[in-house]
């Protein structure tokens, strides 16, 4: 109760909306929703979404009715196949779960005043802050889970998942068991059962609480830059019915991380989302602002960044007219987002997703369809041109090791005249692909490859 009422989470005659699977963790955040309400008048509604990954899901279901039956609570049930709309959309299961479980509980909370209680505890924010770290990220994802995150409120985020399960063992309260927490599936149950328990086994008994309290000291941190960021945009930065506009010179004057940051916050306003938005896209940016002349990248959800001598602008672009004028344009970059798609000179359109295996597959034999050990890449990847240092990984004489991209363009004997206008996929200076012709050997899948990034050359695919 001092967790909810530290971060307001729950104000009197509230509707709250309840995500409730039927595992440990969520049937203790139902119980302790029901405590609650005895302090603080709300009303409780419970959601359960069957993904139709698991046979005996149906079981999950009925279980979450029995219990709403029984403490006279509406529920709400959502059956999707998760498998196929992650077909369709080119998103990995356990993110199109997410997103169909999160639209799930806005439609049922509609108009309403209130808020969604999901049941993330401690041990999913540890979990998260390592994910975002070897994902590559910033103080922001640093932070991990939110306590409160716009409407969304996490109660349990406080325990472990350990003292969860004590507290549900001592008052007799049963749950389901998912079987595939137990499995390697997806990318944090690996975290969970091998980095996280040796963790807490072998290095620092309480590791997990420690991360914690980091979390904690790193929100507060990125509160405040919060608040540095808005006012160094009020000297920088304006909006009209254009886009957003940023004045060069004041905001090259502001410290480097805040440009960043300044940077990245443009272009989630302008694009409604920062999901897509990595890294390398706000590096483009910053170079691009730090060139002279008049130049323009594009970036996801159709947007264009442009400058015009002391002026930048963010604004949304029209599709078709980037493909028509594309060749026309000064670029050099395109930064890749994941999933999604870009159009790229002399390839056309480029499209990036990512998907999960638990063993080897076949490996589709296309020229312009390749596969890519996702797990391997650390930082964001681009389309773009040469530049001085690149090199590619192959498998020589003497074992696996570099080659410069100028050694292997003269291996290869392609034309002086023809190489700078040669776009191929790197990872800062490492080569992976070089579309029509070749692949880095370290970015080959394994029998130890668990997550693939596919790239395909839609417009030249077989």
């Amino acid at each position: 109760m001092d967790y909810i009422e530290k971060y307001h989470m729950i104000r009197p005659h509230d509707t709250i909306v309840a995500g409730v699977s039927g595992g440990a963790d969520s049937v203790c955040l139902l119980f302790v929703l029901l405590e609650i309400r005895e302090r603080i008048p709300f009303d409780l509604k419970v959601v359960h979404v069957n993904h139709g990954i698991r046979a005996d899901a149906g079981a999950d279901a009925e279980f979450v009715k029995a219990l709403c039956e029984k403490h006279e609570l509406p529920f709400f049930l959502v059956e999707e196949n998760i498998k196929e709309l992650a077909a369709k959309s080119g998103h990995c299961e356990e993110e199109e779960g997410r997103r169909v479980r999160y639209q799930a509980f806005e439609e049922v909370l509609g108009s309403d005043q209130g808020r969604i209680a999901v049941a993330h505890n401690s041990n999913d924010r540890a979990e998260t802050m390592l994910f975002h770290l070897f994902r590559g990220t910033g103080l922001s994802g640093m932070c991990g889970i939110r306590p409160v995150n716009g409407n969304i409120i996490r109660p349990l985020l406080g325990v472990t998942r350990e003292e969860i399960e004590k507290w549900l063992l001592e008052r007799h309260i049963s749950y389901c068991t998912d079987s595939t927490n137990a499995q390697d599936l997806y990318t944090r149950n690996r975290i969970r059962h091998h980095i996280l328990t040796y963790a807490e086994q072998e290095i620092c008994r309480g590791a997990t609480a420690n991360m914690n309290r980091a979390a904690d000291d790193l929100l507060k941190a990125e509160e405040y830059l919060r608040h540095q960021i808005k006012n160094a945009m009020e000297r920088c930065v304006q909006k009209d019915n254009r886009g957003i506009i940023i004045h060069i010179p004041t905001f090259l004057k502001e410290d480097d991380y805040l440009k960043g940051r300044i940077l990245l916050s443009c272009v989630e306003e302008a694009a409604g989302s920062r999901k897509d938005i990595t890294a390398a896209h706000i590096r483009a940016i910053e170079r691009l602002f730090g060139t002279s002349g008049s130049k323009e990248i594009h970036l996801p959800y159709q947007l264009t960044v442009y400058k015009k001598y002391d002026l930048g602008m963010i604004q949304k672009s029209d599709l078709r007219n980037e493909e028509i004028s594309q060749p026309e344009k000064e670029r050099e970059e395109y930064p890749v987002p994941i999933p999604g798609r870009i159009m790229v000179p002399g390839l056309g359109r480029v499209e990036f997703t990512v998907f999960s295996i638990d063993k080897l597959q076949n490996i589709p034999e296309k020229t312009y369809t390749k596969w890519f050990d996702y797990d391997k890449i650390t930082s964001s990847v681009v389309f773009r041109t040469k530049r001085a240092g690149d090199y590619l990984t192959v498998n020589g004489k003497m074992g696996i090791g570099h080659k410069s991209l100028q050694d292997y363009f003269i291996n290869e004997k392609i034309p002086r005249d023809e190489r700078s206008r040669i776009y191929f996929l790197a990872e800062d200076s490492h080569i992976l692909w070089i579309p029509g012709r070749r692949i880095s050997e370290y970015y080959k899948i394994s029998e130890d490859t668990r997550s693939i990034l596919q790239v395909t050359v839609s417009d030249k695919e077989e």
